[in-house]
């Protein structure tokens, strides 16, 4: 019966080719990692962000958030009683992590009676990062809630 014998040189020859082997391995299957930013303009939003603070201090202030509700066919916004027969201007962004092909934006000039319906068949079924930002008379208003439509 024959063993086969290394002395510490190949040990060690073996070991610095099997790190080598791994870290390339590693390197390959990272760079075909797909990375997407939230938002292509990412870094000049994170300058202006002590606005968005402000806004979710005057969201806050208000009688409730506003309410989002999904139906199997629509998905409902309502803002709350305080804007009822005043101009809002804004957008809701429904943003999803799965793929920014899934993202949609809507204007909140289409209100009526304070809600906003989006038709299901505009939005993909997965989980949104919903951010509403609006003004009304003077003041900007800003919340971010999640809403998971998996079926």
């Amino acid at each position: 019966m024959s063993t086969l014998k290394m002395n510490w040189g190949a040990k060690i020859a073996v070991l610095y080719i099997g790190f080598v082997v791994l870290i390339a391995t590693l390197v390959f299957l990272s760079m075909k990692q797909d990375f997407q930013l939230v938002a292509s303009d990412y870094y000049q939003q994170e300058i202006k962000y002590q606005e968005v603070i402000d806004a979710v201090k005057n969201q806050s202030t208000l009688s409730a958030p506003v309410g989002i509700t999904a139906s199997k066919d629509a998905v409902t916004l309502s803002l709350p009683g305080e804007f009822t027969g005043k101009a809002v201007t804004g957008t809701v962004d429904f943003y999803a992590a799965a793929k920014s092909e899934w993202d949609a934006s809507f204007d909140l000039s289409a209100l009526q009676h304070n809600n906003l319906v989006v038709p299901r068949s505009r939005l993909h079924p997965t989980t949104y990062s919903v951010k509403i930002r609006w003004q009304s008379e003077g003041k900007t208003y800003y919340q971010e809630s999640k809403l998971n439509l998996n079926e």
